[in-house]
């Protein structure tokens, strides 16, 4: 099924939030003056002095008077701010303060491409309750204060990820050194965690940044690079890498980082450094910004954008504006306090709880659980040229693949082609990518009409039309000419992959791999085990995608697998809702209140009533009245035999005019006088709520049958499937988590109650039945 309509929302959940700047108000932004914003005082340690031979997590070595302390934390890839190094850096921090020798201080990583990555989440889960949670940030916010207040200087060397914590730690230092590579970016990206910077960071980037800078870094959590953390202010100085790829570059690279750190540390040691005075505009800015006007305005239009967004179901970003609010009014006092009180408030939340839960579950499905292939692949075919199969391409090229791109016109072939190339020149433009290194990825792909090269591949992947005679015959064409060890994968969204291979002469090599549109901002792959499918064919699909740089997971086969048959069970209950007397606007509303990012009933002119008339037919088949009965089918190839196919066609459920976008869109008077022809009783009063749990129970009946099928094979799997590939609100945590924070036994009554309504097709699964009995939860 076509998955386009959901890439603004994910790529919106990546980077959460983004600020509109009037052109008023543009004017009116200033830098706050370094003075509005005051330390708390210093508090003193009683830590004992630490034996430096003894340290697990640091590194400390001298360079003339100059202490190097390296993070490197234990048995990791990454340095977070771990309770082990947290332990060991604040005693060593107060030694070398102590140290009469010391003169200045170097801070930087021991590990390439890992400042620090931010704080340890493990160390939030840990926290028993709120206390422990204020706790923690005012601890956070001591650490931080005695690195600003420190009377030497102490220099951050910063190479790799310097986010969250890392960053705020960066921020507390004196002077901020930036090694200019892909690898190095700082950000604040808590509010993805549902969270805010709880050591200081709200205040220092109030400090350091415009407001609208500031809002924006904290509101998205997005990441910035060097160069615009430079621009920003962020940094005082970056320094080029000597050059990319090789291990002694590398190191050459860190070695060079250090000495001007170490340098520049022996500069401030020899003169007292004070704070740069703001000049005549900065002050004329200043004066603007604390009039009560000017900043109730930038937060109200902020706010606005906020709650258009997000429908106010995220705590944390309201949380942020109160926050940064009371510190412009109030001061840093009351700012640090509010930071703390917010921390707090927050990672006591449901919704910090369920986000937090959906990234640890984005991280295992970016692991390899499944193990090394026999063969490595390095060759791949893509089969059909159109958005999907230019789409699978993309992500291949630049990952080491040969990649061969077939279709069976030249003019397809071009279409595809220039797809691609303008998707890497809009790399180059935003300048992720040089010139040279366009080149050289577009250099892998090669594009034809003839089968020539087939012979030579690992693996093949067909994006044709989804037509099961289709696929099949493509299937039988390419078995002829691959290798014995070629891997063939159908990118399908519903068709079963034991009927692709019905007539494969190896189907233990047939596997399905089910990418979203687009391919290259949609990170879910969804992939498809036939019962004949081997072990290997299953490592081999697993090994490429997570390679593409997918988050992935591996399911069952059967009619839509996991992502489509929680689709499509969702549908039927919008249509017969629709057939009762709801208005698209009426699903849309509930449904975007709820927390989906698409309305309901636009989600279906967006994939394409053709797409869902042809994948509802084939599930009715399989599954009958427990999917819908035979008028939802009916309904929809009636609305195809009339032309509402949606927006492809310029007319759905709604019309669709250039222009004119969301809720501002009429509802196609068509599509009202055609529904009348299917028009139902409603059993009861069709309000908000009754639309949303309607629509929503049947999502969570089908996601815990599914695994009770084992079409799933673990409740993480089902939420990264649904949150990733379906848009499911990621505040809720996906269907599984949200069961267990409402309740499963409340889920199992609402079902029994709307089945005494409406019929068996909200009859609970035994699965949910027997968990509530039970007082069971899916995740323990």
């Amino acid at each position: 099924m076509a998955s386009a309509i959901f890439t603004t929302f994910i790529c919106r959940q990546q980077r959460f939030l983004s600020l509109t700047r009037s052109p008023v108000a543009t004017q009116l932004w200033t830098r706050l003056a370094s003075t509005s914003v005051q330390q708390q005082p210093q508090q003193q340690s009683q830590n004992k002095p630490t034996d430096l031979k003894q340290l697990k997590n640091l590194k400390i070595d001298y360079q003339d008077d100059i202490a190097i302390v390296q993070f490197n934390q234990e048995n990791s890839k990454v340095n977070t701010l771990s309770k082990a190094m947290m332990d060991e850096f604040v005693p060593v921090f107060e030694q070398l303060q102590n140290d009469d020798k010391v003169k200045g201080i170097v801070v930087m990583s021991a590990k390439p491409g890992s400042f620090i990555a931010g704080a340890d989440i493990n160390m939030l889960e840990s926290a028993k309750n709120r206390d422990e949670l204020l706790k923690i940030s005012r601890n956070g916010q001591n650490v931080m204060n005695q690195i600003e207040q420190s009377r030497k200087p102490i220099v951050a060397a910063i190479a790799g990820s310097c986010l969250g914590g890392g960053f705020e730690v960066a921020l507390a230092c004196h002077y901020r050194i930036a090694m200019n590579d892909k690898r190095t970016g700082f950000g604040v990206p808590e509010i993805k965690l549902g969270l805010l910077p709880g050591a200081g960071g709200t205040q220092r980037l109030a400090q350091r940044l415009s407001l609208p800078d500031a809002l924006d870094l904290v509101l998205t959590g997005k990441e910035v690079k060097a160069k615009k953390a430079k621009s920003m202010g962020l940094v005082d100085a970056i320094v080029e890498p000597i050059g990319p790829g090789l291990q002694t570059a590398e190191e050459k690279n860190i070695d060079y980082l250090r000495q001007v750190a170490v340098q520049k540390a022996k500069e401030l040691t020899l003169r007292k450094h004070t704070p740069k005075q703001p000049g005549l505009l900065e002050n004329i800015k200043s004066k603007i910004m604390s009039t009560s006007y000017v900043r109730n305005y930038i937060f109200e239009q902020a706010q606005k954008k906020v709650m258009s967004q997000t429908q106010g179901l995220y705590p944390a970003p309201l949380k942020i504006l109160d926050v940064l609010k009371q510190t412009l009014e109030s001061g840093s006092k009351v700012g640090y306090n509010a930071e703390a009180e917010g921390f707090a408030d927050l990672g006591s939340t449901t919704e910090s709880k369920a986000l937090i839960s959906l990234f640890h579950g984005r991280n295992e499905c970016k692991k390899n659980k499944y193990g090394k292939p026999e063969r490595e692949v390095k060759n791949i075919a893509v089969i059909g040229s159109g958005l999907m199969g230019a789409g699978i391409a993309h992500v291949s090229i630049d990952k080491g693949y040969n990649v061969l791109l077939r279709d069976t016109t030249t003019k397809a072939l071009s279409r595809g082609y220039s797809q691609i190339s303008k998707g890497y020149q809009g790399y180059v433009k935003r300048k992720r990518l040089t010139n040279a290194e366009y080149d050289r990825t577009l250099a892998n792909l090669n594009c034809q009409t003839t089968p020539e090269g087939l012979e030579k591949c690992d693996m093949v992947i067909e994006a044709v039309f989804e037509d099961l005679k289709l696929k099949q015959k493509v299937l039988a064409e390419i078995e002829q000419r691959i290798p014995e060890h070629c891997i063939f994968a159908s990118n399908t969204s519903a068709l079963p992959i034991h009927e692709i291979a019905a007539n494969s002469r190896r189907p233990e090599k047939v596997i399905g791999m089910h990418y979203f549109s687009p391919v290259d901002k949609m990170e879910l792959l969804e992939i498809v085990r036939a019962k004949k499918t081997s072990e290997d064919t299953v490592r081999a699909a697993v090994s490429v995608g997570l390679k593409q740089g997918k988050v992935v997971i591996v399911v069952g086969d059967g009619p839509g697998f996991y992502t489509t048959r929680l689709l499509m069970f969702a549908g039927s209950e919008v249509f017969r809702l629709l057939q009762e007397g709801a208005t698209p606007k009426d699903i849309d509303k509930a449904t975007k209140k709820f927390g989906f990012p698409v309305g309901s009933a636009t989600l279906f002119d967006e994939v394409g009533v053709d797409v869902a008339a042809h994948i509802a037919r084939d599930m009715h088949t399989t599954f009958g009245d427990r999917l819908a009965d035979k008028s939802m089918p009916d309904l929809l190839q009636d609305l195809v035999s009339n032309n509402l196919l949606g927006r492809k066609s310029g007319q759905g459920l709604y019309i669709y005019q250039a222009g004119v976008k969301g809720g501002n869109r009429e509802i196609n008077p068509k599509f009202t006088e055609l529904i009348k022809n299917y028009s139902l009783e409603p059993k009861e009063e069709i309000t908000m709520e009754n639309i949303q749990w309607r629509t929503g129970l049947r999502f969570l009946n089908e996601a815990a049958r599914c695994l009770e099928e084992k079409i799933i094979t673990s409740p993480t799997d089902g939420d990264i499937g649904a949150v990733f590939g379906l848009g499911f609100p990621p505040m809720k945590g996906g269907p599984f988590r949200f069961m267990d924070t409402y309740g499963v036994s409340k889920v199992v009554d609402l079902m029994n109650n709307y089945r005494s309504k409406y019929g068996d097709r909200f009859a609970p699964t035994q699965l949910l039945v027997d968990m509530a009995k039970e007082n069971k939860k899916f995740y323990s």
